[in-house]
């Protein structure tokens, strides 16, 4: 069982660190997406991803429920990749559901603890910068900072990523 949180800023190279890592585990890659096509950027961001995964992996798409989605196809014959936490928790902030976010956000904590194989679980690192202005903003920001502390705290490996280069900040050395 290897669980392993990969963080970075926008286009930092997380999300093809994590492919990688993924392609190289030797093991069959199920890519759990949570992002929603809401747009014409989000679109294209979307195929921009679709395209360069191996056509052999398997895809769910999960913008919600990720806990239970991790739990079905989790085994120790596979290696999950979850792209990515944050717009994960984007979504349910934006279902103005206090009690909903945080059911959603222990069931994935404590289904860490107990799923077999290798999951790795790219997300945002948004406490870099100013204090934003807005109440939304502020209570992402804060959130997504709780939500990462958490499950760093239950990875084997955690890295952060920067202009396309690891640092490993957990575990061990890529």
């Amino acid at each position: 069982m290897m669980h392993e949180l990969i963080l970075g800023g926008a286009r930092s190279g997380k999300s093809r660190l994590a492919e990688r890592l993924a392609s190289e585990s030797g093991l069959a890659v199920t890519y759990l997406a949570t992002s929603q096509a809401l747009d014409g950027e989000m679109s294209a961001r979307i195929r921009q991803h679709r395209e360069r995964r191996p056509s052999a992996w398997a895809l769910v798409e999960e913008p919600l429920a990720l806990a239970r989605v991790l739990r079905e196809q989790a085994s120790a014959e596979r290696c999950l990749l979850v792209d990515c936490l944050t717009l994960w928790l984007t979504n349910l902030l934006m279902l103005d559901d206090p009690a909903r976010l945080q059911a959603e956000c222990d069931a994935l904590l404590d289904s860490l603890a107990e799923l077999p194989g290798r999951v790795i679980l790219v997300s945002n690192e948004t406490g870099l910068g100013v204090v934003p202005l807005g109440e939304l903003s502020r209570r992402y920001v804060d959130a997504a900072g709780e939500l990462h502390q958490a499950v760093a705290a239950r990875c084997a490996r955690v890295v952060f990523c920067v202009a396309g280069l690891p640092m490993v900040l957990k575990g061990a050395a890529l």
